[in-house]
């Protein structure tokens, strides 16, 4: 798991790959601060809100990976919503505020509602690769983390 409050620069685009990309191995990564704000950004866009909305990713809640055979960054977040904002707030309680995000080479962050862990009522809006889901210690074809 990497926390949200970690710092590691990031590179913009897909890293250089030593070897063939069908044995490269997805790599954990740690989300800086720019990255933390894009997906805070696309998870609001999401919900259809502004940034302001919200006051960050929660802590310890924050997954992130590149996955080289694709080139597709992939994350996990929780989005904490301000306290002044009783939209986000409803959203987060209403939607568990769990969300996945997924960066194709060259493109923007998109989010998807992961819905509420634990929930039998719901299927993950994205399919995250399995490669994906392992290295995050994450249950096998699910879309959040362990509750």
């Amino acid at each position: 798991m990497q926390s949200s409050t970690a710092t590691q620069t990031t590179p913009s685009s897909a890293p250089a790959s030593s070897g063939s990309s069908t044995t490269a191995k997805v790599r954990n990564l740690v989300a800086s601060n720019a990255v933390r704000a894009e997906l805070l950004a696309a998870g609001a866009a999401l919900h259809q809100l502004p940034v302001k909305d919200y006051i960050g990713l929660v802590k310890r809640e924050t997954y992130y990976a590149y996955d080289p055979s694709t080139g597709v960054y992939w994350a996990g977040a929780a989005l904490s919503a301000s306290p002044t904002s009783m939209k986000a707030q409803v959203g987060d309680q209403d939607d568990g505020a769990y969300l996945d995000f997924e960066k194709q080479p060259g493109g923007p962050w998109k989010a998807y509602d992961a819905g509420i862990p634990g929930s039998s009522h719901y299927s993950c809006a994205v399919k995250i690769p399995a490669a994906v889901v392992s290295a995050w210690d994450w249950a096998a074809g699910t879309c959040h983390p362990p509750s």
